[in-house]
């Protein structure tokens, strides 16, 4: 396996730049697995499928999620894929490289854990911050549109919210300089970990059933349902940053009052 990737990879860095890699193979793996990815919920939403596993039962109409995947698109080539580009000088100069030997998977998962840790910390008072009054209205409020999320509204944001979002996500990587393919991985499971988050569904094989202190759609879509003064559940990936500053206390109650429903249900 290791021979194929490396293979691969000797393949990608013979044939195109760093910038090339960098900057435009990165964009075309983003949206790649973010549309991916995302759409399928929109054919799940549409058909009914899977419908006992939605969190909510209001549906987004097909105007509302055609309108969401025109702004993405255009947020995309607009915003995301020229900071992806302004950003490589920065990279280049804290030690990013492409070239092999390819890192260990050992360096690799503790490059992203790291990631994940400060990402988290970010995002979270970034966050709060971000549903102040002045702040939720002018910026904030766009991501809202969506009370009922779906897979694609992760990334459907002001763009002022965009260049935060990617501050979060890029800031562990800029202070490491990883190898380009650390940054791919970090990439495609913070887009699919997203995703996951605002699908709108709770699966039996959510990560969330399994992933001790991960959040997922069941508690990132409270986050969408309760007013912006009052949501709470402000975290990213890992919910550790609610529940130190007690941020997630209305949905800690909601869940502990939906299993005392069901132990009631069980026994009668």
């Amino acid at each position: 396996m290791a021979s194929i990737i490396e293979s691969g990879w000797t393949y990608l860095i013979t044939n195109f730049s760093d910038f090339q890699l960098a900057c435009l193979g990165s964009f075309l793996l983003h949206e790649s697995v973010f549309f991916l990815s995302g759409l399928p919920f929109i054919y799940l939403e549409r058909a009914g499928w899977f419908s006992k596993y939605k969190i909510q039962m209001k549906h987004n109409t097909t105007e509302a999620q055609d309108k969401c995947i025109t702004r993405l698109l255009l947020y995309h080539f607009c915003v995301n894929l020229p900071v992806m580009i302004a950003s490589y000088p920065v990279f280049r100069f804290m030690g990013m490289r492409s070239n092999l030997p390819l890192p260990s998977w050992k360096v690799m998962s503790t490059q992203i854990l790291f990631y994940f840790i400060v990402e988290d910390f970010i995002f979270y008072w970034g966050h709060r911050i971000l549903h102040t009054k002045w702040l939720y209205k002018h910026v904030h409020s766009v991501h809202h549109e969506y009370a009922t999320p779906f897979g694609l509204t992760s990334e459907y944001a002001h763009p002022a919210e965009i260049l935060f979002l990617g501050f979060a996500t890029i800031f562990g990587p800029a202070i490491t300089g990883p190898h380009l393919i650390t940054l791919w991985l970090w990439m495609v499971v913070r887009v699919l970990e997203t995703v996951e988050a605002h699908c709108g569904y709770h699966f039996p094989w959510s990560p969330s059933n399994f992933l001790p202190l991960y959040g997922g759609s069941d508690f990132h879509d409270y986050h969408h349902r309760l007013i912006y003064t009052k949501s709470g559940n402000y975290s990213s990936t890992f919910v550790y940053m609610d529940w130190l500053f007690g941020t997630d206390t209305g949905y800690r109650k909601l869940k502990a009052l939906k299993s005392g429903e069901e132990a009631i249900y069980k026994e009668n």
